[in-house]
């Protein structure tokens, strides 16, 4: 892109609707503006309809950002909004459109939008692609998805495995695979039992963390029949704990039961409420070990977060989870079984936080932000 393009327009989830989506999406904005383009982000005056969204709120409860100009404006459901705002933004003629796209539900909304802006023969279009194939399968999946990719110049796909996917729908040779940078902006490493104080924990007990949304495809169930074999194992560690923290996605009932059945309620720390941006530093800071048990995957935002707290993780070997968690280097990888998860948990404490500790240091440093705009810009300038 050339010097002189300043302007950018971001179009997707950003305050005041709350997670790791808009999490990134300012971040994204912020370096941007570091690097001296002027940054306008369009985000959702009505995200999911009440009966698509599992959650209790989309909405955050923390201040809006300062330092961001965020429009909320895209209405994802309205044919008549999604008009208005492709013609607003294509007169402002922004030298470059950055869009997420996650969920194929957005497709129809997002791609009418895009098609419109690129009416102005000057703006240039990249997607940044968490999903192209859904964790969830819903119908109309695939033609969503075909809708929008047409209305794309350039992607960015933060897993090899949705590269891989992007390629049954586009042909389109400007696409690259660029890891999911390091989430910084949830304040500075901090002590341990500072940050056990904070959220009420005994400050002795080695923890594991299971963080995020609780979704059917993040294996809980798997963990949990982990936690129920370890408990009986007469090697283990009995003091460690299990903090389950993040919302319910799914039938709370279903893991309840499960608990019940298994046993294991004296071994886990449910803390199943929205874990909201000020406290997530309390929770990493907490932990000696993360966990990913996911049954599929593409990416995850947990990794950058354990990174850039300096918590090794345990990964299941789906997706490209084990891309970014190299196996003995920065944690341990198992298959996304009950009694291989529950096997690397017993490994990990065996081996050692500390001895994880330089290899995660030494492969954090490849998760920048500066680098994915780079590859952003470097994108545009070829397509």
């Amino acid at each position: 892109m050339e010097s002189s393009k300043k302007n950018i327009v971001l179009i997707g989830p950003a305050h005041p609707l709350r997670g790791g989506l808009a999490s990134y999406n300012e971040r994204l904005a912020r370096e941007f503006i570091k690097e001296g383009f002027e940054v306008t982000i369009y985000t959702f005056s009505l995200q999911y309809p009440g009966f698509l969204f599992p959650g209790t709120t989309q909405f955050s409860s923390e201040p809006p950002p300062t330092d961001l100009r965020i429009k909320k404006v895209i209405n994802s459901i309205n044919p008549l909004n999604w008009i208005k705002i492709g013609i607003q933004i294509k007169k402002s003629k922004p030298d470059l459109v950055i869009v997420r796209y996650w969920l194929p539900f957005m497709g129809p909304c997002l791609g009418t939008i895009l098609r419109i802006i690129k009416k102005n023969q000057h703006s240039k279009v990249v997607c940044i692609a968490d999903n192209i194939i859904p964790h969830e399968k819903r119908f109309g999946d695939k033609a969503f998805t075909q809708y929008f990719v047409k209305s794309i110049d350039g992607f960015i796909t933060m897993s090899q495995k949705v590269l891989n996917d992007l390629s049954i729908f586009s042909k389109n040779t400007s696409a690259k695979y660029v890891p999911h940078p390091l989430y910084d902006n949830f304040g500075e490493k901090i002590d341990r039992g500072l940050a056990r104080q904070k959220i009420n924990i005994d400050s002795n007990q080695p923890i594991v963390l299971f963080f995020g949304f609780i979704r059917k495809y993040k294996g809980l169930d798997l963990l949990f029949k982990a936690i129920s074999i370890l408990k009986k194992s007469k090697t283990f560690n009995q003091e460690i704990k299990f903090l389950i923290a993040g919302e319910f996605y799914e039938d709370q009932k279903i893991y309840d039961n499960l608990i019940a059945d298994l046993g294991i309620q004296d071994k886990l720390i449910l803390r199943t409420d929205f874990i909201s941006d000020s406290e997530v530093k309390y929770y990493m800071c907490a932990s000696d070990l993360v966990i990913q048990p996911y049954k599929n995957a593409t990416q995850s935002g947990v990794t950058p977060l354990a990174y850039h707290f300096e918590i090794p993780m345990i990964v299941t070997n789906v997706g490209g989870l084990p891309d970014l968690v190299p196996d003995n280097k920065v944690g341990l990888v198992a298959e996304p079984n009950s009694n291989s998860i529950a096997e690397k948990i017993e490994s990990y404490f065996s081996i050692g936080k500390q001895n994880f500790i330089p290899g995660l240091l030494s492969e954090k440093k490849k998760y920048s932000w500066s680098v994915m705009v780079t590859e952003i810009l470097n994108l545009v300038s070829k397509s």
